[in-house]
């Protein structure tokens, strides 16, 4: 005599099928999602960059440079190279951007890089003051 036990699934237990896919719904969504976000930053993503010079002009390399996103407040800061320059990328073209620079207490005056600027690649040159 043979007996065949079968375990009684519960109507509310979800099968191993229905899961997989669940899951394979949720990573087919999440690649898709990804592959969106690179796409709008390519077409929507601009960079900026510039010299910043001493009072008397001259390049001036080890300065702060701090980029300020006015929308979100997050501030990105970039040391200037030998020749004084700096250098942002990857911004959004819908967001104004805040620019100031210092070194050894002073300070250049704020510039804006607006979100009406069109140009895909921005210079913006910063002078220190007294």
């Amino acid at each position: 005599m043979e007996i065949n036990y079968r375990v009684a699934r519960s109507p509310r237990e979800p099968s191993r099928i229905a899961i997989l896919a669940a899951l394979g719904f949720l990573v087919m969504a999440s690649v898709a999602f990804a592959k969106k976000d690179k796409s709008d930053d390519q077409g929507n993503s601009r960079s900026v960059q510039g010299q910043v010079t001493a009072p008397d002009d001259t390049p001036l390399a080890g300065a702060v440079v701090q980029l300020k996103n006015t929308k979100t407040l997050q501030i990105r800061s970039f040391i200037t190279k030998e020749d004084g320059t700096y250098y942002f990328n990857g911004l959004s073209s819908d967001i104004d951007y805040e620019l100031r620079a210092d070194s050894k207490g002073l300070y250049s005056s704020t510039k804006t890089l607006s979100s009406f600027d069109s140009r895909k690649a921005a210079t913006i040159n910063l002078q220190l003051k007294k």
